[in-house]
């Protein structure tokens, strides 16, 4: 499935201002994403991300996000939702999957973990959209991100929004934008085991 195109299928229905929950991981990926959606829906951003389990490394995210959209002009108000430091929940999440390799069983349960918590935080705030940004990345697989967010239909009030950011050069808009707002680029997902590899 072409989940670009499923995308711009359900945007061109919705209603401009509608307000949509974006996960976001950083700044940069966050970027060429919002320059996508801005003009159509009013962004709640969730700075969820248990996986980083560096609070240095956390709190630089943040703040580079932050800064971010304090710099960018769009025609609805972003509003970022902050949530606490949280590495427990990811380590919990990923016992026993340690050695996993990087894109294996511990990412796919790191996507459900970000995932249904955007569900849970959109559905409890009468948001009626959620959607990521990990789904820019060409290192995060975008069919388990969309099949874990069509799952999530089924359990939650708020729709998810298909994307496969990194599609029409999306990725490469991350990396112009970038340029343009000196935005710190990590080079590492976040948690201790991606750090290793």
């Amino acid at each position: 499935m072409n989940y670009d195109l499923e995308m711009q299928k359900q945007i061109k229905d919705i209603i401009p201002g509608t307000k949509l929950l974006l996960q976001v991981c950083c700044a940069p990926c966050s970027s060429a994403c919002i320059e996508k959606l801005a003009s159509v829906f009013q962004i709640n951003i969730l700075y969820y991300n248990p996986n980083i389990t560096d609070e240095d490394e956390y709190n630089k995210r943040y703040d580079e996000l932050k800064r971010f959209i304090s710099l960018i002009d769009t025609e609805y108000e972003i509003k970022i939702i902050p949530c606490k430091y949280d590495p427990d929940s990811f380590f919990e999440m990923s016992r026993g999957l340690e050695k996993e390799p990087e894109r294996g069983k511990r990412c796919y349960k790191c996507y459900k973990l970000r995932l249904e918590e955007t569900a849970r935080v959109a559905s409890e705030m009468d948001i009626p959209y959620f959607c990521t940004t990990l789904t820019l990345s060409p290192y995060k697989n975008a069919i388990w991100l969309n099949e874990i967010g069509e799952d999530l239909n089924k359990e939650y009030k708020s729709t998810y929004l298909y994307s496969d950011f990194k599609k029409r050069n999306g990725y490469k808009r991350s990396i112009e934008l970038s340029s343009k707002y000196n935005l710190y680029r990590q080079d590492y997902c976040g948690c201790i085991y991606s750090k290793r590899s």
